[in-house]
Parts: C-alpha cells; sequence; structure tokens
C-alpha cells in the first residue's frame, strides 16, 4: 500500500428535542448581553436625620453652646472653691467673734437697744416712786431730814440692782441663743452650698437627657425609614436580576451534551501504521489503543475490569481485538500514553 495520511471527522450534535430550547436560550442570552448589566439603583440608599434628630441635635447645640451651661459651671465652679478655701456666710468679724465666743454690745449692736430700753425703765420706776417716798418724809417728819436721804438711795438701789439684773439676763440670755442659733444657721448654708453641687450635675444633664430621649425617638425612625429603602432596593436588585437568574435556570434545566466535531489524520494505509506500532517498542503488546484510529467497533467480553472490543484499524482490514484507550484512561491513567498525538495503551500496566 502506498503511504500518506487519511483525515477522519467526526461530528456529534445535539438531542434534536434539544435543539428549539437551545435556539431559544442562546436568543435570550444574546438580547441579555445586547441590554447590558442592570444600572444601579437609582433611588436613596441612606436614610437622612429624621427631623426629631434634628431637633435634638439643634436643642442640644444650643444648650451647651449657651450662655445657662457657662452661668452654671461659674457659680459651681466658685462655690467650690470657696468652700476649698473655708468661706463661710460669716463676715470675717463675725467668725472672730464665733471662735472667741465674744457677744458685741454697747451703741449700734441690739444688745445697746435693749439696754437703752432697760435705761429708760430704770428712770421711769425711780421717776413713779420718788413723790410717794417724799410724802412720807413729810408726814413722818416735816421739814425733812437724814432718814428721807437714806430711803431715796436705797430705793435708787433696788431699782439699780433690777436693771442690773436685767441686763445680765439680756445678755446671757442673747449670748447663750446666739451661740446656739448661728453655728446651725451656719452648717445649713454650707450644707446648702454642699447640696447645690450635688444638684449641679443633674441639673446640667438633665436638658441633655431629655434631647437624648428624643434622638432615641428619631433614631428608631431612621432606622425604620432605612429598612424600608433596603427592602426597595432588594426588591429592585430581584428585578434586576430576574432575567438573568431566569436565563440560567432555563440553561441548566435543557444542559446536556451539546455536541461537537472531531477531526484526526490517520495513517492512509496498513503498513505506514504498522511500520508506526513496531517503532513504538516491545512494551506495548497490542499497539494503538485510541478509538480515533480504529472502525467497526464491536464489543467483545471483558478483561481485568476493561471492556474488550474487536476492531480494525482505519485503511486495514484485519480484524483484532484489545481495549479503547480512552476508556482505560478514565479508570487507569498511568496505563495510557501519547505518542504522535495517538493514545497508546500499556498492557503491562493493566
Amino acid at each position: 500500500m502506498g503511504g500518506g495520511t487519511k483525515v477522519s471527522t467526526t461530528e456529534q450534535k445535539p438531542w434534536a428535542e434539544q435543539i428549539p430550547y437551545l435556539t431559544s436560550g442562546f436568543d435570550q442570552a444574546k438580547d441579555l448581553y445586547n441590554k447590558g448589566l442592570p444600572g444601579f439603583y437609582t433611588g436613596e440608599t441612606l436614610a437622612g436625620f429624621d427631623p426629631a434628630q434634628q431637633a435634638a441635635q439643634a436643642a442640644t447645640l444650643g444648650y451647651t453652646m449657651g450662655p445657662r451651661p457657662a452661668a452654671l459651671q461659674e457659680a459651681a465652679e466658685g462655690a467650690t472653691l470657696n468652700q476649698l478655701g473655708g468661706k463661710t456666710p460669716f463676715t470675717p468679724d463675725q467668725m472672730s467673734d464665733l471662735v472667741s465666743g465674744t457677744v458685741r454690745t454697747g451703741a449700734g449692736t441690739p444688745f445697746g437697744a435693749m439696754a437703752d430700753v432697760y435705761g429708760k425703765q430704770f428712770a421711769e420706776q425711780i421717776s413713779s416712786q420718788m413723790p410717794g417716798v417724799r410724802q412720807q418724809m413729810v408726814e413722818y417728819q416735816p421739814g425733812g431730814g437724814s432718814r428721807g436721804d437714806i430711803v431715796q438711795a436705797n430705793v435708787a438701789s433696788a431699782a439699780a440692782d433690777t436693771l442690773a439684773d436685767n441686763l445680765a439676763g439680756l445678755y446671757g440670755g442673747a449670748y447663750q441663743a446666739a451661740q446656739g442659733m448661728r453655728m446651725p444657721a451656719a452648717a445649713m448654708q454650707l450644707g446648702e452650698q454642699a447640696a447645690g453641687q450635688r444638684a449641679y450635675p443633674s441639673i446640667m444633664g438633665a436638658p441633655l437627657s431629655m434631647y437624648d430621649a428624643m434622638g432615641q425617638v428619631g433614631q428608631q425612625r431612621r432606622a425604620m425609614t432605612q429598612t424600608a429603602m433596603d427592602r426597595d432596593m432588594a426588591r429592585y436588585n430581584y428585578e434586576a436580576q430576574a432575567p438573568y437568574n431566569a436565563l440560567n435556570q432555563y440553561m441548566n434545566t435543557i444542559q446536556g451534551n451539546y455536541g461537537g466535531t472531531t477531526t484526526s489524520t490517520t495513517p492512509s494505509d496498513n503498513s505506514s501504521l504498522m511500520n508506526m506500532i513496531g517503532s513504538l517498542g516491545s512494551a506495548y503488546l497490542m499497539g494503538p489503543s485510541d478509538i480515533r484510529i480504529k472502525e467497526n467497533i464491536v464489543p467483545d467480553g471483558s478483561w481485568r475490569g476493561h471492556n474488550v472490543y474487536k476492531f480494525n484499524y482505519i485503511g486495514d482490514s484485519v480484524r483484532r481485538r484489545g481495549v479503547m484507550a480512552q476508556e482505560v484512561e478514565l479508570t487507569n491513567p498511568s496505563a495510557v500514553t501519547e505518542v504522535g498525538g495517538i493514545k497508546i495503551v500499556n498492557y503491562g500496566e493493566l
């Protein structure tokens, strides 16, 4: 036989039932491709501040940056510094009197005024009693005598003693009362300062807590608005991708062997093929096992777990028996090699 090669073409087509569905699927894919991908969502994607949040923010800034917090802060700091310096509601002279136990008397003091009252009472007492004394003296000894002077002196002395007792009681009681009342008064005023300082944080924070509550309401409403936006975006994405998803499902449903075309070049006569087989060496006992160079293939049992076929090489009428390299390659790829584009089975590996 002469030399040369022979070109063999094998064509596989989809199932006949698949063809109209594949054609429709490809047409749809082409339409979607020509339309391009969906555009980005055109609606709002971020919820803005709720009106309640805006009002709370404005009120918070207006309060914190206004004159009230600054005035309260200054007053609280001043009271704290005064307390740290030991300042009390009393003047330095008053504190000195409290510490030393001194009670100021005389003109210009409450005690001076009371003493004046007692002095007037003393004078009135003397004036009211002296006419009676003189009357008794005239009746007792007309013309007078030393006895009258003694009686007058006794009356004056008794009135003076009464005045002294009244003044002593006044001073003593006033001193005790003053000492007993002024210290509690001082403690009360200092306590008021301390109470003011304790109340300062809550006073300062009260408006802010109200604004915070208002802001929380706004935050909840904003979250609801954002949820609605997210829902709209999800609906948009679903509708935008729906044609593509539908096409994918459609193509997955009709998927299968779409077919194809295989072209191979083989020796055109037996002598050339046999020469190639002889050149492979004794390791490959049965020669080429590539299905592409065989024809008239008929199943003929199995051997060592592999299907065996009867066939003849293309261009050679001699019938032969052996395995197919493509099948062996699926389960025992190490037993298959390729020479010159032709798959060879090493039967020693089987």
